[in-house]
């Protein structure tokens, strides 16, 4: 990264840990759930409460499969009578064609609206700071998913988001912003044969509601104690990148997943085995990984 870049990079970054900025994810996935049965037949299928969200709020969810296995890892904004499903591009599998072969009899439609909507994503701010009205908390994490048409509806969106004062940060820098906050992705942090307790993503089941797929696996790995490997943030003052091995008293126990720049250290995601939880992490030279979960 050249010193242009760099500064570029550093001006969104910081821009973003403010809620100052805005990230176009209209290349996200995008699927249009809805008919009578919508709400109660994505409830039924994926790991959060969807029938507990209100018309403009949204939640993280997962696709499970029957042993409990992430099959996708989705974002659900929830509308009046019907739902947008967004998920990253990059994911193996489209959760539109993931939950096409359970629509059955049930009156729900699934509509690939990718081409048709823009989304826009305001990190660290609410509806309130921008005067728009749109989905907390976003696809990204902690903030605001914004919806509209292609086209002047996107156009429009998106002046009045530089009007508030807000800067179109990079996908880097978003890349950045995630890391810094401990927010696991699917790709370089867990994969299709992780389980949720080993992805970080626990909040994203609903464990008090009646079924979802996959859930009597995760009861019944749940009722084991723990996972195999489970992911921390971490800090360090030394840098690190991703595939780095991370050790305890020189045995290594797992490797980085993912590292951002933070001023002069470096943040990141480490995946460990479960004996090394609690105990002292370093690098191959010896510098230790320090927990990081009050950064950002």
């Amino acid at each position: 990264m050249g010193m242009a870049d760099h500064d570029a990079f550093a001006h969104d970054l910081a821009a973003l840990l403010t809620g100052r900025a805005f990230v176009d994810l209209s290349h996200y996935r995008k699927v249009h759930v809805h008919g009578d049965d919508a709400i109660r037949w994505l409830h039924d299928l994926l790991t959060a409460d969807i029938a507990g969200l209100a018309s403009g709020a949204s939640c993280r969810s997962l696709l499970l499969t029957p042993t409990g296995r992430i099959r996708a890892d989705i974002q659900v904004l929830r509308r009046d009578d019907d739902a947008v499903l967004t998920q990253e591009p990059d994911q193996p599998d489209h959760i539109g064609l993931l939950l096409g072969p359970y629509v059955l009899s049930s009156a729900v439609s699934l509509e690939d609206a990718t081409g048709e909507l823009a989304l826009f994503a305001v990190p660290d701010a609410a509806a309130s700071s921008i005067g728009l009205p749109g989905f907390e908390p976003s696809s990204l994490g902690p903030g605001l998913d914004l919806l509209a048409a292609q086209g002047k509806p996107a156009w429009r969106v998106q002046d009045a988001l530089v009007k508030a004062a807000l800067i179109e940060a990079s996908a880097a820098s978003a890349e950045a912003w995630r890391i810094i906050h401990g927010i696991p992705r699917m790709g370089p942090d867990f994969d299709q044969r992780s389980l949720p307790s080993e992805a970080a993503l626990d909040a994203a089941i609903d464990t008090t509601k009646g079924c979802f797929l996959g859930q009597e696996s995760v009861a019944r790995i749940a009722n084991l104690g723990h996972p195999p490997r489970v992911l921390r943030h971490v800090r360090c003052e030394a840098a690190f990148v991703p595939g780095a091995p991370v050790f305890v008293d020189g045995d290594a126990v797992g490797e980085v997943t993912s590292a951002a720049p933070l001023g002069d250290a470096c943040v990141g995601l480490v995946r460990i085995a479960w004996a090394a939880v609690g105990t002292r992490l370093t690098d191959a030279a010896g510098h230790p990984f320090e927990d990081a979960s009050s950064v950002g």
